[in-house]
C-alpha cells in the first residue's frame, strides 16, 4: 500500500531520565561548569547545554537528570558521558554506572494531505479516547492504549506522536491510527516500511 509522497516519520525529541548522583549542589555547578545555569526563581533545576551532541541536561538537587533534545538514541550515552565528565571535573561525586532510560519519544508525521477533524472525531468518538475542542486547541487529540501513545492530528495533515519509549511502538501505534483513519477517509492507507 502506498503512502503519500510527502509522508515522513521524523523523530523530533528523545527524552531520557535517571539518577546520576545522591545529591547535587545546583548553585555550585551553575557557577562552576561552563554552559550550566541555575536560576532558582525560574526553574528548580540547573540547565546544562551541550554541543556534541546538541542537547540539554536538566539537573536536579536530588541527583536526578533529564536529558532532552536528542534525535537519535545513540546520542544519549554520549551526552550522559559528557555530563558526567563535566560534573566530575567540577568535583561532583557521581554514581559509577547511572541508569538512564528513555521516557518519551516525540515524532512528527506528515500525511501530505488535509484532514477533516470534525469527521474523524465523529467516526472515532465511540472507539477511542478522542478530544477535539478547536476553540481551545486547533488539533484533535487521540489516545490509544496499546501501545500507549497520544496523537495530535491537525487539519493540515500533520501529526505529532508522543508517549512512546521505543520507536517500534511509535510505528505500531501509527499503523493502528492509520487503520482507524482509513475507515474514515479512503486516502489514508496502512503504513508499510516506515
Amino acid at each position: 500500500m502506498k503512502k503519500s509522497e510527502n509522508s515522513s516519520l521524523k523523530i523530533q525529541n528523545i527524552v531520557s531520565a535517571g539518577s546520576i548522583a545522591e545529591s547535587i549542589d545546583l548553585e555550585f555547578i551553575g557557577n562552576n561548569i561552563p554552559n550550566c545555569t541555575f536560576t532558582k526563581k525560574k526553574f528548580p533545576g540547573a540547565v546544562f547545554h551541550m554541543q556534541n551532541p546538541k542537547s540539554a541536561a536538566l539537573i536536579f538537587s536530588s541527583g536526578r537528570v533529564v536529558l532532552t533534545g536528542h534525535h537519535r538514541s545513540e546520542d544519549i550515552p554520549v551526552a550522559l558521558q559528557n555530563l558526567l565528565q563535566n560534573l566530575k571535573e567540577a568535583g561532583i561525586s557521581c554514581k559509577d554506572n547511572p541508569q538512564i532510560k528513555v521516557t518519551n519519544i516525540v515524532c512528527t508525521y506528515d500525511l501530505g494531505f488535509p484532514l477533516n477533524l470534525v469527521r474523524i472525531t465523529t467516526a472515532l468518538m465511540d472507539t477511542e479516547q478522542v478530544e477535539y475542542e478547536p476553540e481551545a486547541f486547533p488539533g484533535l487529540v487521540c489516545r490509544i492504549s496499546d501501545p500507549k501513545i497520544v496523537f495530535l492530528l491537525f487539519s493540515s495533515g500533520k501529526i505529532v506522536i508522543t508517549g512512546a519509549t521505543i520507536i517500534d511502538d511509535v510505528k505500531a501505534g501509527l499503523n493502528i491510527l492509520m487503520e482507524k483513519l482509513s475507515v474514515v477517509d479512503n486516502k489514508i492507507q496502512r503504513i508499510e516500511n516506515l
